[in-house]
C-alpha cells in the first residue's frame, strides 16, 4: 500500500495520530506554522473522525495544509490496534515523539457505545505505547480531557483536582485509564517524557477558513451543532436541560479557540528540550472562563448574523453543570495561555462553515453542462 516505505527515512520524523481529525489537523498547522517542526510530519489516522475524497491518497484536511503551507505530510491510514503496520511506520522513521490525538471522543455517544470506546481509546492507546517502546520513543504529548475531573468537587478546576472519581461517561473513564497507564510507565522507566494535555472544549477553526470542525453525521458538540443550524443543514439546536445550578440554567463550560489549543501542543514539544524534564505531567489547556449554552447561542447569532432557532429538551447522560479550568499551570510551566476570545472563536466558526457549508465534502467537483 505505502511502496515508498521499502526504503527507510533517515530524516527524524513527529508522528501524529489522529491528525487528519479537527484538533490534530489545526495542531499539524501550528507546528509549521511555528516553524518547531522541520521534522517529517507523519499523520496516523483510520479516518474514524476525518474525510477523505474517494480515490485521494490522503484527507481533505491534510492536503488543504500542504496547499496552505508547502510541506508534504506523510499519511498512513491505519488503526492503532493494528500493530504490525504501526510497526512498519515506526521501522521507516526516526521517530523523534509522538503527539497521540486517535480517539473517540463524544461524551454521550459513549454512554450508548461503550464496548467501542474502550478498544479505540484503551487499547488503542495500549498498542501504540507498546510499539514506541519497542522503537525507543519516550516522548509523548497526549490529548486527554477536562471529563477525568468528573463532577467538579470546586471550581475552577486545577490539576490538583482528583481525576477518576464519580466519572460519569465512559469516554472520561477512558482518558484517565489512559492517563493511569502512562504514569505506571512513566515509574517503570525514567527515560519516558509523557505531557497529558486536559482540554476543557474546544471550538473555532482556523483563521483561512480552510480547516476546521467536520463531524460525521449529526455533531455531538455545541459549537459544530450552532454551526449547521446557522448555515441551515439543521433545523434547530437542542439545549439539553434548563434546570442546572448556573445563571440561567444551562449548562456551563470552558470553550477554547482551537487555534489556541495547537498552540499548547507546540509549547509541549518545546518542554521536551529542557534540561532535567521527564516524568508524567498532567496540564490543563482551556481560558479559565466558563460559558453557558444560551451564551454560545447568542454569540454566535452576533458573530453570523442569523437567528439560531433553539429548543429546551431534557437533560442528557453524562453531562455535569458546570466547569471551567484553573490554567495558572499552564503558563507556569509552558509559557502558555489562551489568547482568542469568545468573538474570535464564534467568528472564525463561522468562517469555515460559510466556506464550507457541507464541511470537507465541498470539495466533490461539479460536472458541467
Amino acid at each position: 500500500m505505502y511502496p515508498w516505505l521499502r526504503r527507510p527515512y533517515t530524516m527524524p520524523a513527529t508522528v501524529i495520530t489522529g491528525g487528519a481529525g479537527y484538533v490534530g489537523s489545526h495542531t499539524v498547522m501550528a507546528l509549521i506554522e511555528q516553524g518547531i517542526s522541520n521534522n517529517e510530519i507523519v499523520v496516523i489516522d483510520n479516518l474514524s473522525n476525518a474525510y477523505c475524497e474517494q480515490g485521494d491518497d490522503k484527507p481533505t484536511s491534510l492536503k488543504r495544509i500542504e496547499e496552505m503551507t508547502g510541506r508534504t505530510i506523510r499519511f498512513f491510514n491505519i488503526d492503532l490496534n493494528d500493530e504490525p503496520e504501526l510497526c512498519r511506520v515506526f521501522s521507516a522513521f526516526d521517530v523523534q515523539c509522538v503527539i497521540h490525538f486517535a480517539a473517540l471522543k463524544a461524551v454521550g455517544e459513549s454512554v450508548t457505545k461503550p464496548l467501542e470506546y474502550y478498544e479505540a481509546n484503551v487499547a488503542g492507546t495500549i498498542s501504540l505505547l507498546g510499539v514506541m517502546r519497542r522503537f525507543g520513543v519516550t516522548k509523548l504529548v497526549y490529548s486527554s480531557s477536562c471529563t477525568v475531573y468528573g463532577e467538579p468537587r470546586k471550581l475552577p478546576i486545577d490539576e490538583g483536582h482528583p481525576t477518576g472519581d464519580g466519572l460519569t461517561s465512559p469516554y472520561g473513564k477512558t482518558k484517565f485509564f489512559c492517563e493511569e497507564i502512562m504514569k505506571d510507565v512513566c515509574i517503570s522507566d525514567k527515560s519516558w517524557k509523557i505531557i497529558s494535555l486536559r482540554y476543557f472544549n474546544p471550538v473555532g477553526a482556523h483563521s483561512s477558513g480552510r480547516i476546521g470542525e467536520d463531524p460525521s453525521g449529526i455533531p455531538n458538540n455545541l459549537m459544530p451543532y450552532i454551526a449547521q443550524v446557522a448555515v441551515g443543514r439543521l433545523s434547530e439546536v437542542l439545549v439539553f436541560g434548563n434546570d442546572y445550578n448556573t445563571p440561567d440554567g444551562t449548562g456551563v463550560r470552558d470553550y477554547i479557540h482551537v487555534e489556541d489549543l495547537a498552540d499548547g501542543h507546540v509549547k509541549a514539544i518545546r518542554l521536551f528540550d529542557q534540561p532535567g524534564f521527564s516524568g508524567f505531567h498532567a496540564v490543563n489547556l482551556g481560558t479559565g472562563t466558563g460559558y453557558s449554552v444560551l451564551q454560545m447561542i447568542a454569540a454566535f447569532e452576533s458573530a453570523s448574523g442569523r437567528p439560531i432557532p433553539h429548543r429546551i429538551v431534557a437533560r442528557r447522560a453524562g453531562d455535569i453543570a458546570e466547569n471551567y479550568a484553573d490554567v495558572s499551570l499552564s503558563h507556569r510551566l509552558l509559557g502558555w495561555r489562551a489568547v482568542r476570545t469568545l468573538e474570535d472563536m464564534c467568528r472564525d466558526t463561522w468562517r469555515w462553515q460559510k466556506q464550507n457549508p457541507e464541511g470537507f465534502k465541498t470539495t466533490h467537483k461539479t460536472k458541467k453542462n
